[in-house]
């Protein structure tokens, strides 16, 4: 049985979110210097994180919906 390999995940700072609140001052607190990420970049680091995000939001949706469903058959149909 071989491992599968894992895939290295990239994260790009384009210098739009701000880190430590303390340096806040008039100008920026991250400088872009350096490289720079494009909107090819931003897209692939923005929908990395959505797939990440899907099962666990998935998940919380379904106990969501079952919780819901339970206090429906409990209120509308058992207490009346």
């Amino acid at each position: 049985m071989m491992k599968k390999k894992k895939d290295k995940v990239k994260f790009f700072d384009d210098g739009r979110t701000i880190a430590d609140m303390s340096a806040l001052n008039y100008g920026r607190a991250f400088s872009s210097k350096g490289t720079t990420s494009g909107p090819k970049d931003i897209w692939t680091t923005y929908w990395m994180a959505v797939r990440m995000m899907f099962k666990p939001m998935l998940f919380v949706m379904a106990f969501l919906s079952v919780l819901f469903a339970l206090a429906y058959f409990f209120f509308a149909v058992i207490a009346p």
